[in-house]
């Protein structure tokens, strides 16, 4: 798949979003270009041992992020959902990303909070900031600076990121352009979403599952999952609609229990119906419900094909409530992935995608086993997608998936199941 040129997503981005003045007096219609789906640190450790999530005060963050659809205005959406206190936020900013942990100089601009440039935001709640008239480009990379002035455990985290960010020495350094990092992460924290006005744009994909929707073995930096392939596809294929992908991917999530990360039953309100500008859903969950039900010990991870079912059709008609299209993607094979897998849960995961494929559930299936396994060993990746351990596709294999899509699936308008 060919690669955007910086010069060609200038373009792009120019021609969905015209100036905000087109927009008249038109409330802004929000969609989110990017939105990592929040899940939680360990609990505080008991005293005298060692808390292993980290705790910053005076210091300043800085996130990268990898739009999607572009605009002509933007804003963030911040979590303390899984705090165990109060998070001040004392300087916020937004700016173009240059290279490594440095703003482009003249691109920053100031994120406030109902006219404040604080805020503090109770444990469990979230906030949004204030609009800005600011040009986000398609297809690149955005800075959010965040300035912490008193102790903030990062206990809301995505935790897969695949994308370095930063962590400032003490001070506040939101608006530099360069920037000198103390320590790097490979997460973000407190960071759950950017939202874009785009008048031309027909609203957002989200794509709810697991490591493999998050992008694992995928190569860092890069943004290579599959979901970051399809938002390129879209934005590159002449006639398409004019869309953002969201990537509501937690790595070792499952539908019907807890564990990394709240179930895709707890979490679907929070992650997909919930997203601004929301018209299609692609559900690819339970590859982890047949995994841990064949190595725990735990009986409560004993779960049943006809169960997983019951909570993917659950996903569905919640979806189809709020007028979303929804398609479910068939799980992909995972022989050899060690202890995860066994002729039980292989039973399991053909039971499991037959449903998906026939069960009239959904509006349309995506059929990534049909796409990604080897042909003369069906229950086995093919080598060249797969990324060495036997569960995860590498980059060829995301890039394989995202080619799949029948990009027919997505229509301008909702509610057309």
């Amino acid at each position: 798949m060919k690669r955007f040129f910086p010069a060609l997503v200038a373009l792009l981005t120019a021609a969905a979003a015209p100036p905000a003045a087109a927009q008249g007096s038109a409330p802004p219609h929000w969609i989110a270009t990017w939105a990592p789906s929040a899940s939680w640190m360990p609990a505080r450790p008991p005293a005298g041992t060692v808390d292993p999530v980290p705790t910053y005060v005076n210091r300043t963050l800085r996130e990268i992020v990898h739009t999607t659809l572009g605009g002509d205005s933007v804003r963030v959406r911040l979590s303390n959902e899984y705090g165990d206190r109060p998070l001040v936020i004392g300087d916020a900013r937004v700016a173009l990303h240059a290279v490594g942990a440095n703003a482009i100089a003249g691109s920053d601009r100031a994120l406030t909070f109902g006219g404040r440039a604080t805020v503090t935001i109770g444990a469990g709640a979230a906030v949004v900031s204030d609009p800005i008239a600011y040009r986000v480009p398609a297809l690149a990379d955005l800075v959010v600076s965040l300035y912490l002035p008193d102790s903030a455990r990062t206990s809301t985290r995505h935790l897969l990121g695949l994308q370095t960010n930063y962590v400032s020495g003490p001070g506040d350094v939101a608006a530099a352009a360069a920037f000198a990092p103390d320590t790097t992460l490979d997460m973000w924290v407190f960071l759950t979403g950017v939202d874009v006005t785009n008048p031309l744009a027909a609203g957002a994909i989200v794509a709810i599952g697991n490591s493999i929707t998050d992008g694992y073995q995928s190569t860092p930096n890069a943004n290579h999952r599959w979901p970051d392939d399809l938002a390129q596809r879209l934005l590159m294929t002449p006639g398409a609609p004019v869309m953002s992908v969201v990537n509501a991917g937690i790595s070792g999530n499952r539908v019907l229990n807890p564990g990394a990360g709240p179930s895709a039953l707890a979490r679907f309100g929070r992650d997909v119906l919930l997203q601004p500008g929301v018209r299609d859903v692609i559900v690819m969950e339970g590859i982890n419900d047949i995994g841990r039900a064949n190595d725990s010990r735990n009986p409560d991870d004993s779960v049943s094909a006809e169960q997983i079912i019951f909570g993917l059709s659950q996903l569905a008609q919640r979806a189809h409530e709020r007028g979303l299209t929804v398609l479910g993607a068939t799980l992909t094979p995972f022989e050899g992935s060690g202890d995860y897998y066994s002729p039980a849960s292989e039973a399991k995961r053909q039971a499991v995608n037959a449903w998906i494929r026939t069960g009239g559930a959904f509006d349309g299936v995506i059929d990534f086993d049909a796409v990604t396994r080897d042909p003369s060993h069906p229950a086995r990746f093919l080598p060249a997608y797969d990324s060495g351990d036997h569960l995860h596709p590498g980059d060829a294999g995301y890039r394989a998936m995202a080619e799949s899509v029948d990009l027919g699936l997505f229509r301008a308008t909702p509610g057309h199941h």
